[in-house]
Formats: C-alpha cells, sequence, structure tokens
C-alpha cells in the first residue's frame, strides 16, 4: 500500500483528543484507529501487535541479524494517534492537488476558503509536486497521521524485503499528545528500544533534538457583582482585573511577536463575567532561566493585585508540561548524526530546529528513552490551511529505511 494511501484512510478516523481530562485517552474514540492499526500491523506480519487499555499501540519487527554478526541497537518509531481539538477533526474532506502550479489554492469556493502563497510562501517550494489539501473547514490531521502512515510504510518495507538486514524495530502510536498526555502512561521498560525518533515534525528535512521547556497557566479572578446603579466603591469586575492583569505582561512576548528560540506566554482561550473570569496560558521557553522567569511573573501579579483588590481575588495554577530535552539527547548524539547521514544519503538538506512546540519525544526523553524528532513533511499543521505534499511523505519513508539501514 502506498504511503498516502494509508494516511487518506487514517484521516478518516476522527480522532481528537480532549484537553483538561484526567483520563487516558481523553476520548474513546481514538482507539478506534488503534484497534484498526493493529488489525493491519498483524496483516502484514507484526505479529504482537496490540493496545492497551490506555489506547497505547505496540508492536515489534524482530532483528533478522543473527547473534555474533553485529551488535545492533533496538530501534523506536513513535507517531500520535489524536488530532488537536484547535480545529475540527471530523468528516475530513482531503482532496489531492496534483502538479501544482504555483497558484493560490482554494481550498473551499462555497466558503470563499482560499490558501494563498502571499500567506504560505512554502508552498512555492511544491512546485509540480501533489499535494493533499482540505476543504477548509477542518485540520487535516498530518499531525501525525502522516507520522503512522511513513512508520507503517517502512514495517511493510522491511517485512516484505527479508534479505534486508535489519535490527530490531519497535513501533509505538500514541493517544493524546495534542493535550499534553502522549508519554504519561508509555511503557517504556516494555517497549524495549535503546532509543527513538518521534515522526511528529514539519516540513521535509528537519531534526529536531530542542524544545521548549512548556507549562499551563490557569487563572481565576473572583469579582464581586453589584447592581450598575449602586456600584461604587463595592463591584469588583473580575473581567477589567483580568484585563489589567494580562496588560502587566509584556506586551511583545506573544506568539505572534516571537521566533526560533524566543519564548512567549500565550493566551490561549478567556470566559467570564463581572463575577468570576478564567484564563487559560501557556507558557514556553527554550532557556530554562528564562522559562522561570515566566512563570514566576504571573506568581508576582497575582500578589501584586491581591495586594490591590484583596486577598484571593486572583488564584494562579502553575502546571510544568515537559522540559527542553536537549541536555538528554546531547550524551547520544549519535542518533542525530545518523539521522543527518541518512538525510544525505537520499539526497535530503538536513536542518537541525529547534522545536517551538513540544513531542511525546521531550517526555519520553526524561523518561529514560532519548526520542528526537524527525520531519513528516507537512505544513501548517492544527489549523484549516494545513497540508502535506506526496512526495515529502515518500521522502520520509525512505528517511526512515535509511536510519535503520545504517544501524544494521
Amino acid at each position: 500500500m502506498k504511503v498516502q494511501e494509508r494516511f487518506l484512510n487514517y484521516v478518516k478516523f476522527d480522532t481528537q483528543s480532549v484537553p483538561d481530562l484526567d483520563i487516558i485517552p481523553s476520548s474513546e474514540k481514538q482507539k478506534i484507529l488503534g484497534r484498526s492499526l493493529i488489525e493491519e500491523m498483524k496483516s502484514i506480519g507484526i505479529a504482537d501487535a496490540s493496545m492497551d487499555e490506555h489506547g497505547y499501540v505496540y508492536g515489534t519487527i524482530a532483528s533478522n541479524i543473527t547473534n555474533g554478526e553485529k551488535d545492533v541497537p533496538a530501534i523506536g518509531f513513535i507517531a500520535h494517534m489524536d488530532t488537536s481539538p484547535d480545529m475540527p477533526g471530523n468528516d475530513i474532506k482531503p482532496r489531492i492537488v496534483h502538479n501544482y502550479d504555483g497558484k493560490d489554492i482554494v481550498l473551499n469556493e462555497e466558503k470563499n476558503i482560499v490558501m494563498k502563497t502571499e500567506m504560505f510562501d512554502h508552498l512555492l517550494d511544491y512546485m509540480g509536486n501533489d499535494i493533499i489539501v482540505t476543504d477548509g473547514t477542518t485540520l487535516l490531521g498530518a499531525d501525525d497521521k502522516a507520522g503512522i502512515a511513513e512508520i507503517m510504510s517502512m514495517a511493510e518495507y522491511f517485512l516484505n524485503n527479508p534479505s534486508e538486514k535489519h535490527g530490531t524495530i519497535k513501533i509505538g502510536f500514541t493517544p493524546d499528545e495534542e493535550v499534553g498526555n502522549g508519554a504519561e502512561k508509555f511503557d517504556v521498560e516494555g517497549f524495549g528500544a535503546d532509543f527513538a525518533y518521534t515522526v511528529d515534525g514539519g516540513k521535509l528535512g528537519e531534526i529536531e533534538y530542542e524544545n521548549f521547556n512548556a507549562a499551563s497557566a490557569k487563572v481565576e479572578i473572583s469579582g464581586v457583582n453589584i447592581h450598575p446603579g449602586s456600584a461604587k466603591n463595592k463591584m469588583k469586575n473580575s473581567i477589567l482585573i483580568a484585563m489589567e492583569l494580562q496588560a502587566m505582561l509584556p506586551a511583545r512576548e506573544t506568539p505572534d511577536n516571537t521566533e526560533n528560540y524566543e519564548g512567549f506566554s500565550h493566551l490561549n482561550d478567556i470566559k467570564g463575567d463581572v463575577e468570576k473570569t478564567l484564563l487559560n496560558y501557556i507558557i514556553r521557553d527554550h532557556s530554562l532561566e528564562k522559562f522561570n522567569v515566566k512563570k514566576d511573573r504571573f506568581k508576582k501579579i497575582a500578589e501584586y493585585l491581591n495586594e490591590r483588590y484583596g486577598e484571593g481575588t486572583v488564584r494562579v495554577e502553575l502546571r510544568d508540561s515537559y522540559y527542553n530535552m536537549k541536555e538528554k539527547i546531547l550524551p547520544h548524539m549519535h542518533i542525530i548524526e545518523t539521522a543527518q547521514k541518512a538525510m544525505k544519503n537520499i539526497g535530503v538538506e538536513p536542518e537541525i530546529v529547534p522545536i517551538r512546540g513540544g513531542t511525546d519525544g521531550a517526555r519520553l526523553s526524561y523518561m529514560g528513552l532519548p526520542c528526537p524528532n524527525l520531519c513528516t513533511g507537512g505544513h501548517n499543521y492544527h489549523g484549516r490551511y494545513e497540508y502535506i505534499p506526496i512526495q515529502s511523505m515518500e521522502k520520509t519513508v525512505e528517511l526512515l529505511i535509511e536510519i535503520v539501514k545504517l544501524y544494521a
């Protein structure tokens, strides 16, 4: 089966995860894709394919290198099954733009949704390619069903070509990566890999082993609601206090004003009235020192506002999500060097870039499984303009195959 055929099949499954739930998986529908993957894995020869109670899918391709021939590490390849809650992930209607001509792509004529090269100039890098797009009403799901399709295609290659020497290949598909819990119940010891790659990145050629330190800040502001006609010196408007809090954060430390290694505090959502306002922030920085400064700033602002409006007016709950994997990868740089060599061997120029986000690999690296991130070939994740060139997916399959061969 071609990699794009697998991908187009997987995006039919609605696997959107749900934030702020203390269960894994956060949506049972993720297990539906998991069960389908197990059937497919067994059909191509992965006999031990299984899914645990939390929706984690595991499988093994045994080494065909005889004892004493060579000491070959067990390599893991990991992708996640869920899609982001930021955009609808059900009833996805993918379309292939064949032999892309470099012009704006009309995703939905009826709704006048157009993907413009003026905004997304990287489209021009794919002239002549066949590009999978959405109809503009949902995300596509290349994050990370493209990674799943590429890993499965790599697996099928080795199972169909038993003369190709390879070590043990471990495969893992996780739920709930998009809501920060993808590695929470991952069985590192049972997985049995010496190291792994998450196949969960962006454009072809990217290798990532530095990511944000990440935290969430949940802010609850309690006000006092009094009839406006008699409110003087009595009303405490929680909405206005929330606006005051936001104004005390650095104005340019936001996602739309930062790039590369620059961190930010991002107001993800807000809801409220005079009596109660809730704000949810995400905090990101590659530097642990700057990361801690950003978190402390929330505490200091809350202290100031409580002094001004009364104790208990502002409550801040900070929760760390994951940390920069760099320090866990540096002692194992052969993982990165092999990926670079593999890319060059297949005619792809490697580019090491920092992740302005995080992957399961960040958490797994701190759980004892060094796990940098590789490209899938996709762009514009989490939104209606998501797309992926078929040729980039095919090259990523070649990349995974070449990495396994280099270690053999």
